[in-house]
């Protein structure tokens, strides 16, 4: 398992179910030309463009290089790395058909051909071994989920880090593991407590 800081942009749940047995890193899917209309998930791809980079991890046919073409031109002045994987022409297991390239998709590229891609895109381990210990649990007992004024501190919380507004629960779980630990969020959730008459 090879820890990344880079958060890597794939197309599907099942590009991002191969990859998470491969690596350990935030793995953000655009459902397909879904991106073109997710405004929050942009937000968000550009949030970790600036911060730690990003990786294109799309298919290697025709739409896997228009969605590679909408996140860079989206994205902007953030730290873009691209790894292509090769052609290689079959079907998916799961798949009754190939697709219409007849090329394999991520899901379907073998796990080293994979590592062998992101080497030579110049992708490496991550110095920083330790995991963030944040969970959904940890948001719930700093009341940042499941209170009555949690959308508000949430929302403060996310404003403070120059995150975007409207994330999802997991989806903040995943940034703030890439920034902080538990008892960092404690103290910062503290602070934006006290600085706005305890929320």
């Amino acid at each position: 398992m090879i820890k990344l800081d880079e958060a890597i942009i794939v197309e599907g749940k099942y590009d991002k179910i191969k990859l998470s047995s491969i690596v350990d890193a935030v793995i953000i899917v655009t459902n397909g030309f879904g991106i073109f209309k997710d405004t929050e998930k942009l937000e968000l791809i550009r949030y970790y463009a600036n911060k730690t980079g990003i990786i294109i991890l799309t298919d290697s046919d025709a739409a896997g290089r228009k969605i590679r073409g909408y996140i860079k031109g989206a994205v902007g002045s953030g730290r873009i790395t691209n790894v292509y994987i090769p052609d290689v022409f079959g079907k998916e297991k799961r798949k009754t058909k190939p697709s219409a390239e007849g090329k394999l998709g991520v899901e379907g590229i073998d796990a080293d051909i994979l590592k062998e891609a992101f080497r030579k895109a110049g992708i490496t381990a991550s110095e920083n071994s330790t995991r963030s210990d944040i969970t959904k649990l940890t948001l719930y007992e700093l009341g940042l989920s499941g209170g009555s004024n949690s959308s508000v501190l949430r929302e403060k919380l996310q404003v403070s880090l120059g995150l975007p507004r409207q994330l999802s629960a997991g989806a903040l779980v995943e940034v703030l593991c890439t920034m902080m630990n538990s008892s960092e969020l404690a103290e910062l959730t503290e602070k934006i407590k006290e600085e706005n008459n305890g929320i």
